[in-house]
């Protein structure tokens, strides 16, 4: 809603919203739209996730009942930092649902939160391979051929295998190699 401050016209942001609640009984038989954009707070990804939620998931639909469902259409997307798996560097990507559609099932009359399936929606498009050729803003992509194991020089200076910030994976790996180089 516009408002007038000292003779300037702001429009007033939107809040961020928590969830996405459909209420039934006020959903006109034609459907009606909806937008806005919902806390990246509803990823609830675990801590160690590769992938992490950098803002809202942003949604533009249609929504209409179907007898006993809900259909859902539009876009959806949601940016997010991923880890290249060539580079091991941390980019950001956009994942888009466009068109989407998705159909819940209507359980009971009144009040619905369609949240959970517009979060598996954006889940579902994170790559199994990120790489940061494929990067809102694309960057070189190429691994390093000093980390290659196959064809290794026997000189190889590099002491140390490449690793994202914070990653420990592998320590109970290292500590085994550490073991052998004990005895």
């Amino acid at each position: 809603m516009p408002v007038e401050i000292l003779g300037t016209i702001h429009h007033a942001a939107r809040p961020m919203q928590e969830r996405l609640i459909i209420d039934l009984a006020t959903l006109p038989e034609e459907g009606k739209d909806f937008s806005g954009e919902l806390s990246p707070e509803l990823f609830d990804l675990p801590e160690h996730d590769p992938s992490k939620p950098v803002g809202p998931l942003v949604y533009e639909l249609r929504v209409q009942r179907f007898a006993s469902e809900l259909l859902l259409t539009g876009s959806l997307s949601a940016p997010f930092e991923l880890t290249c798996v060539r580079t091991i560097h941390p980019f950001t990507k956009t994942l888009r649902v466009d068109p989407a559609n998705v159909s819940v099932e209507i359980e009971q009359e009144g009040p619905m939160d369609v949240t959970e399936a517009l979060r598996e929606e954006i889940l579902l498009e994170i790559p199994d391979h990120p790489r940061c050729d494929e990067a809102d803003e694309p960057m070189h992509c190429e691994i390093d051929p000093r980390y290659l194991a196959v064809d290794k020089p026997d000189g190889d200076t590099v002491e140390t295998r490449p690793r994202a910030t914070g990653d420990d994976r592998w320590a109970a790996l290292d500590a085994l190699d550490n073991l052998d180089s004990e005895r």
